[in-house]
């Protein structure tokens, strides 16, 4: 079971993920989207492909980019299509 933590709310919870450079990525359904805005910021990875970013809010406090998912992962990272992975203080569980 992995779970990711912020401000105390809980972001994200499953026992199914994948582990990609040392970072779990959980799957799109396991995510509490009411915590998550859209970012416009993008990142390029030469392996995985072009990574868009979420801003966390919780109880009024923001977090900016402090998610992160690969919506059209290039072939090598296919298996992490939407899954969605943390930084910036978020707690990420084992």
């Amino acid at each position: 079971m992995a779970k990711a933590i912020w401000h105390g709310q809980v972001l994200a919870e499953s026992d199914k993920f994948e582990i990609v450079e040392g970072n779990i990525y959980f799957p799109p359904e396991t995510v509490a989207r009411t915590y998550f805005k859209d970012s416009a910021t993008t990142t390029v990875c030469g392996w995985k492909g072009l990574a868009h970013y979420y801003t966390v809010k919780v109880d009024g406090a923001e977090n900016p980019d402090a998610a992160w998912y690969y919506p059209e992962p290039k072939a090598a990272a296919a298996q992490i299509k939407d899954y969605v992975a943390f930084w910036h203080g978020v707690t990420v569980e084992r």
